[in-house]
């Protein structure tokens, strides 16, 4: 988490110099309205950091609208730097193109006009995406289907429906409301099994053990099942494991359970998060441990935090794997960046035998906003590829 930050502050400070230069430095204000932009420029630099601090730091029934307004700007400090850089991209094909045609040079006024200009549009475009980013942000959570074919399932299981929820991040602006209004309609769907891939919380138990607690309303045939996400081991991941099973959710960590109907049965795997080492000495994702001893013939559901998780579960001849922790990017254009690190950003895949399916995410994390990514439950509908002999 210290390396995220720190890598996070380097790239918005560079970020806000670059907004400061474009949209304060170059734009040509009189120098008291330049002085006071300059001081705004950096006291918006200065309140990320606050954020990560207040998140932290406040109790869970305040700071919600503060940290609400400082995640915001998080979001536009992100959208702006890349915005300005399409609009320098633009201006620098435009005036390159007058040179070529022989035009000549724009002169000063036309120059100065030029640039604040695209200033007005960059910030016009970005204040819009912020709008619409929170504007889906807080929309009702869709319920996505999806139909999923499994050669080693039973035929009798076919039909199980199994409820993914993921990446909820109960914490600093996700609260009791948001995580009622996720049981009912988690509920609504009937789910056979609910799947929650990691990233729960955000914060202490003793600082939300309140928000969480509607999840005890989560109903389920076979259960309700967790795998811890890389954000429980930021948040005290041993005292959540002995937590969630109080409300009714089992904990799988490098562990397996039977999944039966009568006679026929899979495999339903959980593992730790991909980087759990990192942060917990006694942790670590162990897919061998989970699955010695079992019978090959079984089908397995694997549940993983991170998409990366397929590499493992391919070797292992994982039929389906549940994932989340990519948000499906959540704000453009973090979309492609996230496949730096990840071999699916959301949707379904397929690595040999292994399918794959990665949740956008029921929640958001950081800036309440979500641009082109909409959050979802995942209702999966397991179906078998075997077929019953008719004698």
């Amino acid at each position: 988490m210290l390396l995220f930050l720190a890598v996070m502050l380097g790239l918005t400070a560079a970020g806000h110099y670059y907004v400061w230069v474009r949209l304060v430095r170059d734009v040509g204000f009189p120098r008291p309205i330049h002085r006071t932009l300059t001081v705004l420029v950096i006291a918006l630099y200065v309140s990320i950091p606050l954020t990560f601090f207040l998140s932290r730091a406040l109790p869970p029934h305040r700071g919600q609208e503060l940290l609400t307004v400082l995640y915001l700007w998080l979001g536009l400090a992100i959208g702006l730097p890349l915005l300005l850089g399409i609009a320098d991209l633009s201006r620098g094909i435009f005036l390159a193109g007058r040179a070529l045609s022989g035009l000549g040079d724009l002169g000063e006024s036309r120059r100065v006009f030029l640039q604040r200009s695209l200033a007005a549009a960059v910030g016009f475009s970005a204040f819009g995406l912020c709008v619409a980013g929170l504007r889906e942000a807080q929309r009702a959570i869709a319920v996505k289907h999806l139909d999923i074919s499994l050669a080693k399932l039973p035929a009798s299981l076919g039909g199980l429906v199994i409820a993914q929820l993921t990446d909820l991040h109960i914490g600093p602006t996700l609260r009791e409301a948001f995580v009622a209004e996720v049981v009912e309609r988690t509920n609504s769907i009937r789910p056979d099994i609910i799947a929650i891939t990691g990233d729960l919380v955000d914060g202490s138990v003793e600082q939300l053990a309140a928000l969480v607690q509607p999840l005890e309303g989560l109903r389920a045939k076979y259960g309700v099942f967790f795998v811890p996400g890389n954000h429980e081991y930021y948040s005290g991941v041993d005292e959540w494991i002995a937590h969630l099973p109080t409300l009714g959710i089992r904990v799988l960590r490098n562990e397996r359970v039977t999944i039966s109907n009568g006679e026929d049965s899979f495999d339903l795997v959980g593992i730790d998060d991909e980087h759990a080492s990192r942060v917990h000495p006694n942790a670590g994702p162990d897919l061998e441990l989970a699955l010695s001893g079992r019978d090959p013939s079984r089908e397995i559901v694997l549940l993983a935090h991170q998409p990366k998780a397929i590499h493992r579960a391919q070797k292992h001849d994982v039929g389906l794997q549940l994932s989340g922790h990519t948000h499906g990017g959540q704000v453009w254009p973090f979309r492609w960046f996230v496949l730096l690190q990840q071999p699916v950003i959301s949707g379904l895949a397929r690595f040999g035998r292994t399918l794959v399916y990665v949740s956008a995410g029921t929640g958001y994390w950081g800036p309440p906003m979500r641009i082109g990514v909409p959050a979802e439950i995942t209702r999966v509908v397991l179906r078998s590829e075997q077929r019953e002999v008719l004698v």
